[in-house]
């Protein structure tokens, strides 16, 4: 147990200890708000999409593309979510506490930290399995992130689905997915030297999107929280991983699969949500505390987790 306990957190401690160095550099001031919109900029649109294409078109698509993985994940994804908006109508007074407060318990930064757990736990070849399930999961995290955000307000006919669809659509992350399953299907061969660049520009992907993370945390929100803010990241790090725990060993998946799955819905709330709070008018300072509790006690509860599903031989 001990020795699991020990293996498990090497993978997981460099993670959250480049969240903590990215949160040391902006309290020194060697990382300003500049260089963190400029950074995430830089890894949504250029880094992150290249570390996606070169994974999922080097992979066989027949053998990445798990249909019982994808559709579990999307299936307990919506139920989440109608649970987060179930437990909201008790507890929020207000119609800008509501969505944020949803949007927090379910929506996973699975993008950085999930795939830079799932790297360091199950080696490059598990990531083209889970970019690939990023590229179904995120389209629908931003549709119900959405409807979180606007319905509380009884704006439901201000719904510009048009424009909903258009921004899933032209993601740079979706269109790396999607560019990448037709290289892959048609076995089309990168240039070699291109393939080293994108290589490159994908292997500094994820390192600079936690030490970004890090920057963009407030230590001392945490302290400040409102108890929806800790309800909340309650919901979004202990128990739908623990209810995806038992999900899981229901469906039969194990190994990787099962893995993936748990990462999926152990990570923490993503940074994204504080974003399109403010954008759409909802509380950004709840939004915000949520990020900052689930990052940080995220790194006990997923520990904790990896451990129990490896002691057991799940994954």
């Amino acid at each position: 147990m001990i020795s699991i306990l020990l293996f498990t957190f090497e993978i997981v401690a460099p993670i959250f200890f480049l969240i903590l160095i990215g949160s040391a550099l902006q309290r020194t001031s060697l990382v300003n708000d500049t260089f963190v919109r400029q950074s995430s900029n830089f890894v949504f649109n250029v880094s992150l999409p290249a570390l996606i294409f070169v994974k999922l078109s080097n992979v066989s698509i027949e053998e990445t593309f798990d249909e019982k993985l994808i559709i579990t994940s999307m299936i307990f994804a919506f139920i989440i979510f109608l649970i987060s908006w179930g437990v909201s109508t008790f507890l929020t007074k207000t119609p800008e506490d509501q969505g944020s407060f949803i949007q927090g318990s379910f929506r996973s930064n699975f993008a950085i930290v999930g795939l830079a757990i799932i790297l360091g736990m199950f080696g490059e070849e598990s990531l083209g399995k889970a970019a690939l399930l990023l590229a179904f999961i995120m389209p629908l995290y931003n549709v119900l992130a959405v409807i979180a955000l606007t319905v509380p307000f009884h704006k439901e006919s201000n719904i510009k689905f048009n424009k909903m669809i258009k921004d899933i659509l032209t993601n740079p992350l979706i269109v790396a997915a999607i560019v990448s399953i037709f290289f892959s299907i048609f076995e089309i061969k990168i240039w070699s030297p291109i393939e080293k660049t994108m290589n490159y520009l994908g292997i500094i992907a994820l390192p600079l999107a936690l030490v970004g993370i890090g920057a963009t945390l407030k230590m001392d929100r945490i302290i400040k929280a409102s108890t929806l803010a800790f309800t909340s990241s309650f919901l979004k790090i202990v128990l739908f991983p623990a209810v995806a725990v038992f999900v899981g060993l229901a469906v039969g998946f194990s190994g990787t699969d099962f893995g993936i799955f748990f990462v999926l819905f152990a990570t923490p709330t993503a940074i994204a949500s504080f974003v399109m709070a403010e954008a759409m008018h909802c509380n950004s300072k709840l939004a915000g505390d949520i990020i900052a509790i689930s990052t940080v006690l995220s790194i006990f509860t997923i520990t904790i987790g990896l451990v129990v599903l490896k002691y057991f031989g799940h994954i």
